[in-house]
């Protein structure tokens, strides 16, 4: 059932029109009154060419009617717009009916809706051959979230081919779902064709050691992907081997998750040596989380790391390690950052804008990771690394040297607040704010 999913600007068909902001192609014929259960509402800005169709002194009812969706945006326009273009109706059981509503209204291709959340809605082998044939003619949508439904190894096939064919998908989570060996390589055959995909999302699924076989071939070929998880595959060393084979060649991929699957120390130590024998490796993330390691493994990954100084693996821990020797390597970072600062005279922030070559207040999180590393004016291991992109990354992947020590140039505080600084662990007294001078997003 779809009735009552509705967005902004979208009102029952009741013979009246909102803004001109309702899809043009629906036949003029169609009755006033409809029943509820066969309407789908979704969000969509009015086509251009419907604009411009307008009566010169017509008024737009609709928030979502910006003229340009990319360009003439005012100071959180551009945000506005980007939000009202998401769709989420996960967890609604809309089953084989409401996919195909869905795949009607998306091979029409008029709407400006970019993000496609359908994550837990009981969709089957059939609702993905409609998905096929949508998504085939359809170029707008940039994330599409099909997690937690019921697809199998037919549905990877249609979903496969899909792939193959698409040229506007960015990202994709297909995690919780029933894909085997079959479907796996069937969506491992449409990624070989795929040029714009760029974060997918594969966790718990049944891939096996022949869809990591199949994944292998598609890292060695395909330099789009830039995150891939495949986390709780049941994939062991033998599927590690075949993807360690294709990281040998990939020059896009920065994170691989593999968490959960039963990788021994063996097939990690191999993951990571396929990352040294490649010289154009991107990657900045290896998640293997349950691996309980050796120091030998560390001594290995050191050397990789000199060499790729971007790239951090996350393992469960050192076998034979004390709790002392643990301590050591979680020595704050940031207490010997200070501690430099003060030394030489100089502030956190000095100390952060220096490794950035262009001396500004942000920098990606692989950027970053790579200049503690190779800087030595305080010396860092990969733990205290991690621990301190935790405490400045964003969520957009960038770090942020901003501090509330600016001395009021961020405004960022409640009038008369006190708060303690995550770089420097001062207390900063902030009355002589005013209250306009406070903004909420950044506190």
């Amino acid at each position: 059932m779809v009735s009552g999913l509705r967005a902004p600007g979208f009102q029952p068909d009741t013979g009246r029109e909102s803004g001109e902001a309702a899809v043009k192609d629906e036949p003029e014929t169609e009755p006033a009154a409809q029943n509820s259960d066969e309407t789908f509402y979704c969000e969509a800005e009015a086509s251009v060419a419907g604009e411009k169709e307008k009566p010169g002194g017509e008024s737009s009812e609709t928030d979502l009617e910006i003229e340009d969706t990319e360009k003439l945006f005012t100071t959180g326009q551009r945000e506005l717009y980007l939000e009202a273009c998401k769709l989420n109706i996960s967890n609604n059981d809309l089953g084989l009916k409401g996919a195909s509503t869905i795949s009607e209204f998306l091979q029409r291709n008029t709407s400006s809706l970019l993000n496609l959340q359908l994550s837990g809605n009981n969709f089957k082998d059939e609702a993905a051959e409609l998905f096929c044939q949508a998504f085939s003619a359809n170029y707008r949508i940039k994330t599409l979230d099909l997690s937690h439904n019921e697809f199998s190894d037919k549905g990877g096939e249609h979903l496969g081919q899909m792939l193959a064919l698409n040229i506007g998908l960015q990202s994709l989570d297909l995690s919780w779902n029933h894909f085997h060996t079959r479907g796996a390589v069937a969506l491992c055959n449409g990624l070989r064709a795929n040029v714009t995909l760029q974060k997918l999302d594969l966790s718990m699924n049944g891939f096996g050691n022949e869809g990591a076989t199949a994944l292998g071939e598609v890292l060695r070929l395909n330099n789009s992907l830039v995150y891939i998880d495949i986390s709780s595959n049941d994939i062991s060393n033998e599927g590690v081997i075949k993807i360690s084979k294709g990281l040998e060649f990939n020059e896009s991929l920065k994170v691989l998750k593999l968490f959960l699957n039963p990788v021994s120390m063996d097939g990690a130590t191999l993951l990571i040596l396929s990352i040294k024998r490649n010289p154009k490796s991107k990657m900045e993330e290896i998640d293997i989380s349950n691996v309980l390691v050796s120091e030998q493994f560390v001594k290995i990954l050191d050397g990789v790391c000199a060499i790729h100084p971007q790239l951090d693996v996350t393992y469960k821990a050192v076998q034979g390690f004390s709790a002392k020797k643990e301590l050591l390597l979680w020595t704050n970072p940031m207490k010997l950052i200070q501690s430099y600062a003060d030394q030489h005279q100089i502030t956190v922030i000095d100390f952060f804008k220096s490794l950035n070559p262009n001396g500004r207040m942000m920098m990606s999180v692989g950027d970053f990771r790579k200049a503690m590393i190779q800087q030595d004016k305080v010396p860092m291991n990969p733990y205290q690394v991690r621990e301190l992109i935790k405490k400045l990354a964003e969520k957009t992947g960038m770090v942020n040297f901003s501090c509330w020590c600016l001395g009021g140039a961020l405004r960022i505080m409640k009038p008369g607040g006190i708060k303690n600084c995550g770089l420097c662990y001062g207390s900063i007294k902030t009355a002589k704010f005013s209250p306009d001078d406070f903004n909420v997003s950044l506190a």
